[in-house]
């Protein structure tokens, strides 16, 4: 595990040791799930992305293929 050190505004830190005393946890494991949670946080926006992006591609290709039929259904001899 590797240790880091960081410059905390005070009014953070009081707050995060008042929630870390009420969940009954250290300082230290407070600001780890909070790092946690922020990056599932963005991991569920990344993956929302690449579902969005895939999606984009999946529309657009669904398009170009009843652009396809639309042209078969008009002259059935192209």
């Amino acid at each position: 595990m590797k240790a880091i050190s960081l410059k905390l505004p005070d009014e953070v830190v009081s707050r995060s040791d008042e929630y870390a005393e009420t969940l009954s946890i250290s300082r230290a494991e407070y600001i780890r799930r909070a790092i946690e949670h922020m990056n599932k946080e963005i991991e569920d926006v990344l993956r929302a992305n690449r579902i969005k992006k895939a999606s984009q591609k999946v529309r657009e290709e669904s398009m170009r293929i009843n652009a396809e039929f639309d042209a078969i259904e008009e002259d059935p001899d192209a």
